[in-house]
């Protein structure tokens, strides 16, 4: 192992992605500096208070707890030292067109109970449902896949046959449908790749590990909301050295030869041995690295990828409680797979809408005032190839669900009730963020964009930038975010130890930038 003091890594962004890496580089040796463009760390974590209530404005649930417990033991600390976490049961209920509703969780037999109401064959075939999940999740998971970085065609085809045998490369709901034959049924096992930006119908089946991540490691929250995660991954950070800066965004990522030796940020030049770019993936290539360093990832081949879906987000503190809403409640129109096709093939935004609530306050008090909750209320909808001037729409949108959670959803006074309500549209995602197209969760995961059709870990143009977040392999997704960083740290410390000379290598390269 090479001597890796003093010896400089920047990051750019602060969200899960980036945190994961500068922690990991840290503790190997790297003097390593965040560059955070807004004035809090966060990315797409990031967190809204107002008037007592706090919002979590991204991730909303923990799974898997054992991967961001990684992220501590790579610094040598503890996960529950710095945070609190609490399972819940249910991990969500879900309600139906018809008001019918499953409250879903991992014990088998409660499962089996409430699916035999809708199919007692569907019950019957749970067990065996999730007997294949869990090959799913053992390749992802305990062999490590999602946390290798799939940087040659080799290493993609070595997992070939045996995803061909488990039938991991089909769609996902066509997968969940040979078992299962009620509606509610193949929703509820096929709707995970929503979660990461995918599209049930397209996604890899692979990505139904998911309910086996839930069922074995449970669904989660942190005291505190998500926000809590990277409080605590900052804090770990800057105890073990590393330096984060904030009000600092990235400018140009400079390049030399085909390799990078630092980062401006306006007028501010930071030197580095390696780069990290925890950005939005077209963002960085596009904006931040000028064209003639980009032979793979050239501007027409950025707008050639399939960028996943947005979200329209209701931020709401109601001075009211609702029985019938648990910490997390998804609440689904009739359509599924022709709302699905409106949101990532005819990119329109439709009448009709499901929407996924969560209301932290009902495990945390501290979350809102006495008596009151906060509420978050996540639509999925196209991003911004949709064509819609979000500017004029988001107020009469807004109106839209609120009418339908008070009027058809029975949630009574819900508007005379609001002393906080804030919109985040696509728009907000692509000005905030970065995001292209305000694209939520980056590049779309289907078959031709996962695994070594991903953008890589290492990136192809430049030899010593490196890349974590929703957009690299293997995905989005807190655990997947987390698992890029894993996976981006192996690419890094191959490509250091195969320098015989790599810090007077890099040096000449800094120094000439002056």
């Amino acid at each position: 192992m090479k001597d890796l003091r003093n010896q400089k890594a920047v990051v750019i962004g602060s969200g899960f992605g980036g945190l994961a890496a500068a922690i990991r580089l840290q503790s190997k040796g790297f003097q390593v500096t965040v560059l955070e463009k807004r004035e809090k760390p966060g990315g797409r974590a990031y967190q809204l208070k107002k008037n007592g209530y706090t919002f979590d404005m991204g991730p909303s649930l923990v799974t898997e707890p054992a991967i961001i417990n990684g992220v501590f033991e790579a610094a040598g600390k503890r996960l529950e030292d710095y945070v609190s976490l609490t399972s819940l049961d249910p991990f969500y209920r879900i309600y139906f067109h018809d008001k019918s509703f499953i409250d879903y969780n991992g014990d088998s037999e409660n499962m089996k109970k409430q699916m035999s109401r809708f199919n007692k064959k569907d019950a019957a075939n749970y067990d065996r449902f999730m007997a294949v999940a869990k090959q799913f999740y053992d390749a992802v998971i305990h062999e490590k896949l999602g946390s290798v970085p799939f940087s040659t065609i080799s290493s993609m085809i070595t997992f070939i046959p045996r995803a061909l045998k488990l039938n991991a490369l089909s769609p996902a709901y066509s997968f969940v449908k040979r078992f299962f034959k009620d509606f509610r049924h193949r929703f509820m096992f096929s709707f995970h790749p929503l979660f990461i930006g995918g599209n049930p119908f397209k996604a890899p089946s692979l990505y139904l590990m998911i309910p086996y991540l839930e069922k074995t490691g449970g669904v989660l929250y942190s005291k505190g909301g998500m926000y809590s995660i990277i409080e605590a991954f900052v804090k770990v950070f800057e105890e073990i050295g590393g330096t984060l800066v904030t009000n600092a965004e990235a400018t140009n990522i400079s390049v030399k030869n085909g390799k990078t030796n630092g980062v401006w940020s306006g007028n501010r030049f930071y030197p580095a041995d390696i780069v990290v770019s925890n950005a939005d993936f077209k963002h960085t290539y596009d904006d931040l690295v000028k064209s003639e360093h980009r032979k793979k990832w050239t501007s027409g081949k950025l707008n050639r990828l399939d960028y996943s879906m947005s979200a329209f987000i209701l931020f709401m503190g109601v001075k009211k409680k609702y029985d019938n809403l648990l910490h997390h409640t998804l609440i689904l129109s009739e359509r599924y797979k022709e709302l699905v096709d409106d949101i990532f093939i005819n990119k329109i935004i439709p009448d009709d809408f499901s929407m996924y609530l969560h209301i932290p306050s009902k495990t945390d008090p501290s979350m809102a005032p006495e008596g009151c909750e906060s509420m978050y209320v996540l639509i999925p909808v196209a991003n911004l190839d949709a064509n819609v001037n979000w500017d004029e729409l988001k107020d009469r949108y807004a109106k839209k669900v609120l009418d339908y959670l008070e009027t058809e959803f029975g949630m009574k006074d819900l508007q005379e009730s609001l002393d906080v309500l804030e919109v985040m549209t696509p728009e907000d995602f692509a000005k905030t963020q970065n995001a292209f197209k305000g694209s939520a969760w980056g590049v779309e995961p289907k078959l031709l964009q996962s695994a070594y059709f991903r953008p890589h870990n290492q990136s192809e143009d430049i030899e010593n930038m490196f890349l974590v977040g929703a957009s690299t392999h293997p995905g989005a997704g807190v655990p997947g975010v987390l698992l890029t960083a894993e996976a981006t740290e192996k690419a890094i410390m191959d490509y250091v130890n195969s320098k015989k000379e790599f810090k007077q290598e890099h040096l000449s390269m800094v120094s000439s930038s002056y």
